[in-house]
This record gives C-alpha cells, structure tokens and sequence, in this order.
C-alpha cells in the first residue's frame, strides 16, 4: 500500500506541476523575440509614454509582452502584430516611391515584407514607431486605427 500512495503522490504533484506550466505558458505572452531598438533618452521617454496608452486590444487580439520584454517592444497575436518603438528612420523614407497611408492623423510609410507580411513605420513624428503586420492581419489597416490614439497622444509631431 505504502508504494501505491507514493505512486499516487508523485502523479499527483508530476499533474500538478504541469497544469501549472501550461497555465503560466498561455498567460505569459510567446516565445517570440524581437530586437529591442536603442534609441536616445528622449525618444525613449516618448516610447514610455507610448507603451503606457497601447491598447489591451489590437485588432481584436489580446496584448502580450515580447521577448526581451521591454517598454519598446508590445505583441498581439499568434502570429505576433509586433510594434517596437525608437527604431532608426527607415531607408525607405527616403524614395519617392514608398507606399504611405494616413490613418486616422497618424502617417505611416508601407514597405512589404514578403510572404505577404507589411512593415509599417511612423512618419514626421519625433519617434519612429514600426509596426509589423503578419499576412494574416494585412488584410485591412484596423490594427493601425486601433494603435492611432495612442501614438497621437505619446508622440509629437515633427522630425
């Protein structure tokens, strides 16, 4: 009897343990990991006051931290909407024949990915927040509705 109720104990605690995981696993955001940008103090304090007003909601789709996890960085989804703020200007900026789109007073410059995947990146404001939409979020620009407000408020206008 003694080496059954051990047995029972240890299958118990081993289910236990599991539950636990799966549990910390499906709240704790994904595996995924982004490259935090390194931008200047004041960039980033617009980045702070940025991740302070993101929605808990994007397109529907609950936020999650990003690995690392940072102020810069925010994720929602799976496949991860990925937003990082600070990054460097993009290339892209420079030509004449980039896409852009103003949504709801907030520019953002167009550049396709591949694979049906979009990078959008703010434009004329004093922080350069990206924005990338997997293929199965590019149908329509809701994601960038959603995250205007938001930028509007943490982010001035200018370069």
């Amino acid at each position: 009897m003694r080496i059954r109720r051990r047995a029972a104990l240890i299958a118990v605690s081993a289910v236990a343990c599991l539950s636990a995981a799966a549990v910390y696993a499906a709240t704790s955001g994904t595996d995924e990991t982004v490259a935090v940008p390194v931008p200047d103090a004041q960039v980033a304090r617009y980045c702070s006051a940025l991740h302070a007003r993101l929605p808990e909601k994007v397109d529907g789709l609950p936020r999650h931290d990003l690995k690392p996890s940072s102020e810069l960085t925010a994720g929602w989804g799976d496949p991860s909407i990925v937003l990082r703020c600070g990054v460097p200007r993009p290339a892209a900026d420079d030509s004449v024949n980039t896409d852009a789109v103003e949504v709801d007073g907030v520019g953002w410059s167009i550049e396709p990915q591949g694979d049906g995947v979009f990078r959008l990146t703010t434009t004329l404001r004093k922080a350069y927040v990206e924005v990338t939409l997997p293929k199965r979020y590019a149908r329509d620009l809701d994601p960038l509705t959603d995250l205007a407000g938001a930028v509007k408020a943490a982010v001035p206008e200018g370069i």
